[in-house]
């Protein structure tokens, strides 16, 4: 990978408001690489603002869903790899406005394929989702089909279809990822099991589950994700037109989940089900024997992941929450 970071001009990663492409930045930061970043808005509890990478980050200004402005971002800049990671990222909110989310999450990849494509980026990987490949009592292959059936689902399925499809026709060398739930420092979707874990333990509040408590999940630690990132990067030429799965061994339940990280952390955590959910998958699990295979496995068990997750936002709890 540093071989590739070395022979580039510059790297654009889209979405570095959420915590996933703040760490991606940071790391590609670190190995030397001329980060470029769009945004519409950035927030200063976040983990890029915490870490201060807009120092060390190229800070474009505009919106992925204007095509122009996407073009001019990757000409002007002379772009050779893209991680497309922005997407509206919440079901719930997909629930509630759906052609937003579709806008976010079709088109936008739409729009970076095809800037991509005219401009002759060397390399695109595009971020989709485990939940691309709908309701299913069976462990996903890369091979299964994409059958998302609500808005968030279906969104995420339609952009990862468009991206293959790019892939086939164009010749193009693009890479589709697909990962469980990822965790880790600067999450803050506090309506996510871990981030809200955090909470509940620092603000001594109880967590609200919307489900019912038996939702089963991976998890995968973020550092895992970004060596993920940084391999396929690397081994672009093996992995061009192939989906790939990205997890951890760590599959359970919510309320398996919240028990192991009382014994993890050794702190309480109070919790109420409300069984509110609407449209969300009871059951998702991703084999990775793929990119295993190829070459890549994680390095955090779920103790070492829980317990640095919990260092940094009991670090940041007076930034992140302010009255306490």
């Amino acid at each position: 990978m540093d071989g590739v970071i070395k022979s580039n001009k510059s790297v654009l990663i889209t979405g570095i408001s959420g915590f996933v492409g703040s760490h991606l930045a940071e790391a590609l930061i670190k190995r030397g690489a001329r980060v470029v970043v769009p945004y519409r808005s950035t927030d200063p509890r976040s983990y890029f603002s915490i870490r201060k990478l807009h120092k060390h980050a190229v800070m474009a200004i505009g919106d992925l869903k204007d095509y122009t402005r996407v073009v001019d971002i990757v000409t002007k800049y002379e772009i050779a790899y893209i991680f497309h990671l922005a997407a509206q990222p919440i079901v719930t909110t997909a629930y509630v406005n759906p052609l937003e989310t579709i806008a976010s999450n079709v088109m936008a990849t739409a729009h970076i394929l095809e800037a991509a494509r005219v401009s002759g980026v060397k390399g695109v990987i595009i971020t989709s989702s485990d939940k691309a490949y709908g309701k299913s009592n069976k462990q996903y292959v890369e091979s299964h089909p994409l059958n998302g059936d609500h808005p968030y689902e279906a969104s995420k399925s339609a952009a990862d279809i468009l991206a293959r499809a790019y892939a086939k026709t164009y010749k193009m060398p693009v890479v589709i990822t697909r990962f469980g739930n990822i965790y880790g420092p600067g999450d803050l979707n506090f309506s996510r099991i871990i981030p809200g874990i955090m909470q509940a333990i620092l603000k001594k509040e109880p967590i609200s589950l919307r489900s019912d408590g038996t939702f089963v999940r991976d998890y995968v630690y973020i550092d895992d994700i970004v060596s993920a990132y940084l391999w396929i990067l690397g081994h672009i030429g093996v992995a061009r037109g192939e989906a790939l799965n990205v997890a951890s061994d760590t599959t359970v339940s919510v309320l398996e989940l919240i028990k192991k990280a009382k014994h993890i952390l050794k702190k309480p955590i109070l919790y109420h089900i409300e069984n509110s959910q609407v449209n969300e998958i009871p059951y998702q699990h991703l084999s990775w024997d793929k990119i295993r295979k190829l070459g890549w496995t994680p390095k955090y068990p779920l103790r070492r992941g829980l317990t640095l997750t919990y260092k940094w936002y009991k670090k940041n709890r007076r930034t992140l929450f302010p009255l306490l």
